[in-house]
């Protein structure tokens, strides 16, 4: 029987020589999410405070449950009745679920990532600092990378795949998606999310005349002033429509406050951290990406309807993807004929409608089926999301999620609250998830998860030169929205007309 134990910083490399086998991963390159972001292994071993992961709490004692608990804290998330709709989460949108997924590779975009280099420590510093800069969509621009864009005029639109009448990402002979991250190739609704950003941008630079705030400005060209106007509406989207449901109006409200600078200003918007602090560039804390920001997984449906014709299926089978092709939602392949999806049965595209979107579920300690049992090209070794989960943040030595709880002066979430298979210390990750169900009625994070999530957000975009928050944080978007002054995905989705 393997116990809990807690381990001093000094032990934790040993911890970490045996994270991947662990989690039994072949040496390929990983493109999917279950996998290992390089630089990741490494961050133990770094005394550096910036990089490209690092520690927000780099004080506490790391706390490493055995694999006998890990087993049974896997065994007892997994959702028993995932057709429950008292499970549905009615202030989100299914469709958030999977933009959180977006965005998460838009911050952690690494298109050297490599499981064969996970304990390279050198992917700690050489890697640009993570930001909301769409990366992952553009890739490194028109001149390096010249496959992803139309080489028809105008210059710098997006080249995007056509067949069967849907439209698709642009795949080589191989179904291999030709874009700037392959990781958004996952699934079929990220997939999706990352041909309308394409389209959004090829949209905005057709229109770039039609708003004078969208001017070149010095030094742009058409490009760069479309790339800009794309970038910080979509900032303002991320900030103020996903993570103000995610986290909580006050929670946002206590980080990100809008009053003027001067008396008299106008009212800018001023970024206020307590926890999450870094000395040259910014890192990404693990405790953000290895529990905090994980409570997407809990959102996760059991089934969805991606359109009027297909019906409801898994996003993913244990069975491999080519087996019953057309019975999940897996990705990495051309999208089949009539697969198109429907952004109004994701987002609330159209507020007067009859058939109001799919809800994502609560955010609380419960995993649908499907990511209790993944196809083997997706977690090969071990199929539980949950388990794969629970085991990174033991083999990365997370402080405890009480002990974080304290760090931050919340009272921290108690046993009988907790309801562990045992009682003690419990993974962050779990702590997250149940503090929001608790907390927040699973409707989204509670103090201790939201604040993390909220504190890194509006820190990488405040510490960003180039974003809105940098550059004029006075700014308010400017294309067309249901709101004056707000820009939301819903917004966003009109503004391409794909998907409607």
């Amino acid at each position: 029987m393997t116990t809990a134990i807690t381990r001093q910083p000094e032990q934790r490399e040993a911890d970490i020589a045996g994270y991947g086998d662990a989690l039994q991963q072949p040496a390929r390159a990983g493109r999917s999410h279950a996998h290992l972001v390089r630089g990741l292994a490494g961050v133990p071993r770094s005394t550096l405070y910036e990089g490209r992961f690092g520690r927000m709490f780099r004080n506490l004692p790391p706390f490493v449950p055995g694999d006998d608990q890990i087993a049974a804290i896997a065994a007892a998330m997994v959702e028993q009745d995932p057709a429950n709709p008292a499970r549905d989460n009615e202030a989100i949108p299914a469709g958030y679920t999977y933009l959180g997924q977006f965005i998460d590779h838009d911050l952690t975009f690494d298109p050297q990532s490599s499981l064969e280099r996970e304990n390279d420590p050198d992917a700690l510093t050489n890697f640009r600092s993570p930001g909301f800069d769409l990366d992952s969509v553009y890739g490194r621009g028109p001149i390096d990378q010249p496959y992803l864009y139309d080489e028809r005029r105008p210059a710098g639109r997006f080249l995007i795949g056509e067949h069967d009448d849907v439209l698709d990402l642009p795949r080589n002979v191989q179904q291999t998606a030709i874009i700037g991250d392959p990781r958004n190739d996952e699934n079929i609704f990220v997939s999706q999310l990352h041909l309308t950003m394409m389209l959004f941008h090829n949209r905005v630079l057709e229109r770039l005349a039609d708003f004078p705030e969208a001017a070149p400005r010095a030094g742009e060209d058409a490009f760069t002033a479309a790339q800009r106007v794309v970038r910080w509406h979509y900032q303002w989207m991320v900030v103020h429509d996903f993570l103000r449901r995610i986290v909580g109006g006050e929670t946002l409200g206590e980080v990100l406050r809008r009053e003027p600078l001067v008396p008299g200003g106008r009212p800018v918007e001023q970024v206020r951290l307590r926890f999450f602090h870094w000395r040259e560039r910014p890192f990404m804390p693990v405790e953000f990406s290895v529990a905090a920001y994980r409570f997407g997984h809990s959102m996760v449906r059991a089934r969805y309807r991606l359109n009027s014709t297909v019906p409801a299926l898994p996003i993913f089978t244990s069975d491999p993807v080519e087996t019953d092709p057309l019975g999940h939602f897996g990705g990495f392949r051309a999208l089949p004929a009539g697969w198109q999806v429907e952004w109004r049965r994701f987002f609330d595209i159209d507020k007067e409608t009859d058939q109001p979107p799919q809800l994502s579920r609560r955010i609380d300690t419960k995993v649908a089926p499907p990511l209790n049992e993944l196809p083997p090209e997706e977690a090969p070794g071990m199929a539980s999301l949950i388990r794969r989960n629970l085991t990174r943040g033991a083999r990365l030595g997370l402080p405890s999620g009480q002990d974080v709880a304290r760090a931050m002066g919340a009272d921290p979430l108690t046993d009988a609250e907790l309801a562990l298979p045992q009682k003690g210390p419990a993974p962050l990750w779990y702590y997250v998830l149940r503090e929001a169900e608790l907390r927040a009625d699973g409707r989204h994070l509670g103090p201790v998860g939201g604040r993390i999530v909220a504190e890194v957000f509006c820190g990488l975009l405040a510490a960003d030169p180039t974003s809105y928050l940098s550059c004029d944080p006075g700014w308010r978007p400017f294309l067309p929205s249901a709101v004056p002054d707000d820009f939301t995905m819903a917004d966003l989705i009109k503004f391409t007309g794909f998907g409607i």
